[in-house]
């Protein structure tokens, strides 16, 4: 179970044998004390483990009681005497204790109640698991379901919930549900009638197994005896109950986490925030809007649990001249919004192509240099958050047994894990019109072609694009100050662009004449291939062999006569 870690304090005392010491939540407001049980018979007994809680919203400025309380139990009490639904701190405002006429009202939760009375037969209650029960996110968002009370509003630190325990015990033959408090005015009425009877249940088991240590709501701290028959004064004003704090909670706005990016010129790419603050459901859902060269692109129906967060994104085609861009996000939720800023350069890789190669073009001071590290990322994954439905039946008691059941559930939530993968190749040949080649040999001067392939396999394909462009580098320019933009021939498939230096136009690129023998390498850089979790490229490369070069298939003859 999730517990809600915005619990600040839980003021529960249990009662329990003498000498056992506990540390509570928070800071430690927990005492504790108990005692054994008393004789009965079967006019007059109690039954251990026969028992619920009542729960009281309480606002905190005025001590008002905000909604009418309600009794926990793992029972289902039938034929109950009672006292109506009266609060502690009701009565020590002036309620008159008077008899109910209409059925017990009790709530069967989806979570078991904890026993918190503590017996002889049964041993000491215990303290943890009280805590962990008291304390637990979805047991009070299912409380503030059961009380019609919104579950943010409960915890935002304006309320807290006053626990009384209730005992289901018999007296002179009539099944009666009682508070501590209760008790201690019956017995006034019955002037001692009831304490004579059940002496131990009603006014050492029943009261001692909550109480303060710090005072709150208008009552004192217990610093009394742990364990013995209490006087219904010491009831009345001390014991019976324990209380629930919340620190203040503040309103959580969504954040941003925005990644800066460089696109190029006519490309699908992606854009992506990362969204967290509060939770997003589908009752309280985020919507996440970009703001793209005049455009709106709109996201709904983000959601992520409390403590987390959501990658969003958008696909767009980049504008077709180069320039820098600004991409506003809005996102709204919980009645508030939050604005990031999305930075995107925008290049142009088509701009620099290689001149035009001459017969008696010389590079004399030449060096060969190393193949450069480019940015390569084959494998991406992110992840969705999907939130589900966990239904919570409560049975609510009815007059006359007409009760019904009713959901007070909660969202939870599923992460569902997206991947992809960029696989690629790449293939250098002698250009088909060079008349010297053999094999993956050639002599410098001519031309080779070039075909690159590459695709993105993904279990969210919506989510991704398949590589878009390819650049590629050559040795007799140190991989850098011109390159080739190559040109996409088909579904995942790119050559050179055609050659205007070319006689016959084709897709191919002239080697130097001066290229030194030894390998020729041709570095390719496969990239736009785009994920919510940034770009997938591939460095690329392969290799012929010169050797010799053009003017060695040159003859020059004699002028005939």
């Amino acid at each position: 179970m999730k517990h809600l870690f915005r619990v600040l304090l839980l003021v529960i005392m249990i009662a329990v044998f003498p000498c056992l010491n506990v540390l509570a939540v928070g800071e430690g407001n927990i005492n504790n004390g108990g005692g054994g049980l008393g004789a009965g018979n079967s006019s007059n007994k109690w039954t251990p483990g026969n028992e619920g809680v009542r729960i009281t919203v309480v606002r905190v400025n005025d001590l008002a009681v905000v909604t009418e309380p309600i009794d926990l139990t793992n029972k289902k009490p039938v034929g109950l005497a009672h006292f109506g639904k009266v609060s502690k701190l009701q009565y020590k405002n002036g309620e008159v204790l008077t008899p109910s006429p209409s059925s017990y009202h009790y709530v069967n939760t989806g979570q078991t109640v904890p026993r918190i009375i503590s017996s002889q037969s049964l041993g000491v209650a215990n303290i943890e698991e009280i805590k962990r029960y008291f304390t637990d996110e979805q047991v009070l968002r299912g409380i503030a379901g059961v009380l019609g009370m919104d579950f943010d509003i409960l915890i935002n630190g304006d309320y807290k919930l006053l626990i009384e325990p209730v005992s289901y015990l018999t007296y002179e033959g009539v099944f009666f549900g009682m508070t501590a408090t209760e008790a201690a005015l019956y017995d006034e009425v019955t002037n001692g009638g009831l304490r004579s009877k059940l002496p131990t249940v009603g006014f050492q088991n029943l009261p001692l197994a909550m109480f303060l240590e710090i005072s709150d709501l208008g009552y004192p701290a217990w610093d009394g005896p742990r364990s013995g028959i209490r006087s219904n004064q010491e009831i009345k004003s001390s014991l019976g109950l324990g209380i629930i704090q919340f620190k203040e909670r503040e309103a959580e706005s969504p954040e941003i986490i925005s990644y800066d990016y460089e696109y190029r010129v006519n490309t699908e790419v992606i854009s992506a925030v990362r969204v967290s603050g509060g939770q997003s459901d589908p009752d309280h859902p985020t919507r996440v809007k970009f703001y793209i060269g005049g455009r709106s692109y709109q996201v709904d129906n983000v959601y992520y649990p409390d403590g987390d967060s959501q990658i969003v994104w958008v696909k767009w085609t980049t504008p077709a001249t180069e320039q820098n861009m600004t991409i506003t996000v809005t996102v709204s939720g919980l009645g508030n919004a939050t604005k990031g800023t999305i930075h995107a350069k925008i290049v142009d890789l088509g701009k620099n192509p290689p001149p035009n190669p001459v017969a008696d073009d010389r590079n004399d001071s030449f060096s060969p240099a190393s193949v450069p590290n480019r940015p390569v990322k084959t494998f991406a994954s992110w992840s969705v958050w999907r939130p589900w439905w966990q239904e919570y039946w409560v049975w609510h008691d009815g007059d006359d047994d007409d009760g019904y059941w009713c959901d007070h559930g909660w969202w939870e939530f599923d992460l569902d894990s997206y991947q992809a993968n960029l696989s690629s190749s790449m293939s250098i040949k002698c250009d088909s019109k060079n008349p010297t080649s053999s094999g993956r040999t050639m002599k410098s001067g001519y031309g080779i072609n070039q075909t690159v392939t590459g695709s993105v396999s993904s279990n969210q394909s919506l989510a991704v694009t398949q590589p878009q462009n390819a650049v590629s580098y050559f040795p007799e320019f140190g991989y850098k100050t011109y390159w080739r933009l190559l040109e996409r021939t088909g579904s995942g498939r790119f050559e050179f662009q055609k050659n205007n230096y070319s006689a016959y136009k084709n897709r191919t690129h002239f080697s130097p004449i001066w290229m030194p023998d030894g390998v020729y390498t041709v570095n390719t850089w496969l990239l736009d291939a785009w994920t919510p979790e940034g770009m997938l490229s591939a460095n690329l490369t392969d290799s012929l062999t010169i050797r010799g070069d053009l003017w060695e298939d040159w003859h020059i003859s004699p002028k005939k006569p």
